[in-house]
């Protein structure tokens, strides 16, 4: 297990179509780890490959539910419906958040660390991390879809000052 370089935009391969993981690997398996072992060092609730630099279609949520960690290699969409609307942020582009629209209910298919198939029915916040993980396999950025981007060190700033008075 070991800690990866969270590559930052405007790095080349956020912008990439990740390509479709055909062989299931030991070399895979080191990655999903070392992802998980990286999404949570960063105190992140979602980790695409290529936020680690691998143009790979593979994605580690943990939201802090009773689900814990969710591996997932090959995500689609199948369903959706629902709207939620509300902040985001993205550990490959630090100090910046922005409200996105989101669908409030995916089910997603995809296939574990060993090529099994499984799905995931996905409500509220889970849905969201899993919509914006699955945009990262896209090339699609939240800046690009959010309606407004603000700095939250500014806010945080101006919140101590406040604070402060």
């Amino acid at each position: 297990m070991a800690i990866r370089i969270i590559v930052k935009d405007p790095d080349p391969v956020l912008r990439e179509v990740a390509k479709e993981v055909t062989k299931f690997t030991p070399n895979l398996h080191k990655l999903l780890t070392d992802m998980a072992a990286t999404m949570y060092d960063a105190e992140g609730v979602g980790l695409a490959a290529p936020q680690v630099g691998i143009s790979k279609r593979v994605i580690v949520v943990d939201v802090g539910d009773e689900r814990g960690l969710i591996e997932m290699v090959n995500p689609v969409i199948t369903h959706s419906e629902g709207d939620q609307y509300g902040p985001e942020g993205c550990l490959s582009i630090p100090n910046l958040n922005g409200d996105v629209s989101r669908f409030n209910r995916v089910v997603v298919a995809g296939q574990d660390r060993n090529g099994n198939p499984f799905e995931v029915d996905a409500v509220g916040y889970l849905a969201r991390a899993f919509q914006h993980e699955i945009d990262h396999l896209n090339g699609i950025l939240f800046t690009d879809i959010a309606e407004n981007v603000f700095d939250i060190t500014k806010q945080q700033q101006q919140r101590r000052r406040k604070d402060g008075e």
